[in-house]
C-alpha cells in the first residue's frame, strides 16, 4: 500500500496497472487452448445477465482473472479497460446501490481503525504512514474474508427452525411426529398390560 493526498486517474491507473501485472505474473500458465469463437464465449459467458455489457474488442486473448470493482467513473476508463482485456482481465461490475458487495470498503474500515485508533495526527503525512504500516501489518498476516453479516446470520437461525424430512432436502417449519413401527407398538402394548 502507498500512501497519496490525492490520487487522481494519472496516479491510480500507472499504479493499478504495476499492481495487477504483477498478479497476472503470477497465475499459472493458460493450459486450455480456445479457437477464436470458443474463446470469445468464455469471456461473453462472464456477461450473461447483465443490463450493462462492455464493448469487448475485437481480438481478446485467453482469459485469465476476472476482476470486480465499483463504476466508479475512473474505473470505466476505455485506455485502462483495453489494456486490461489485453493483458486477459474481464472487468465485472458491482451492481449500482451493490455497495455491501465492495469488500474494499470493508478492509478500508478496518486499517482505518487499527492505524487511527486514539491516535491525534497533526499532518495528512503522519495519518499516511500510520495507514501505510497497518497495511503492512496485516499483509504479514492477512485475514481472510468470508461473507456474513446480518443477512447470513437471520438465513442460518431460519435454517435450525427447519426439521428435515428423510435426507431429501426436503424441510417443514414444524417437526412431523414420529410414528411407532408395528414393533415398537406392541413393545409399548404388552409394557402397559403388565
Amino acid at each position: 500500500m502507498r500512501g497519496l493526498r490525492r490520487a487522481t486517474n494519472e496516479v491510480l491507473h500507472p499504479w493499478l496497472k504495476e499492481e495487477l501485472t504483477a498478479v497476472i505474473e503470477t497465475l499459472p500458465p493458460s493450459k486450455e487452448v480456445l479457437g477464436a469463437e470458443q474463446n470469445r464465449a468464455e469471456w461473453k459467458s462472464w456477461q450473461e445477465g447483465l443490463s450493462v455489457k462492455i464493448t469487448l474488442p475485437e481480438e481478446l486473448p485467453p482469459l485469465r482473472m476476472l476482476l470486480v470493482w465499483d463504476n466508479l467513473i475512473g474505473h470505466l476508463n476505455a485506455e485502462l479497460l483495453l489494456w486490461m482485456f489485453a493483458k486477459g482481465m474481464m472487468v465485472l461490475y458491482t451492481p449500482l446501490g451493490g455497495s455491501w458487495l465492495n469488500m474494499n470498503e470493508s478492509i478500508q474500515r478496518i486499517l482505518v481503525g487499527r492505524a487511527l485508533a486514539g491516535e491525534h495526527p497533526r499532518q495528512p503525512e503522519q495519518i499516511i504512514e500510520w495507514l501505510e504500516a497497518a497495511a503492512c501489518g496485516w499483509n504479514r498476516n492477512p485475514t481472510p474474508f468470508e461473507w456474513g453479516g446480518r443477512r447470513a446470520l437471520r438465513r442460518a437461525r431460519a435454517r435450525k427452525r427447519r426439521h428435515a424430512l428423510g435426507g431429501s432436502g426436503a424441510c417443514t417449519r414444524r417437526p412431523i411426529r414420529r410414528r411407532r413401527s408395528v414393533v415398537e407398538e406392541w413393545r409399548y402394548a404388552s409394557q402397559t398390560t403388565h
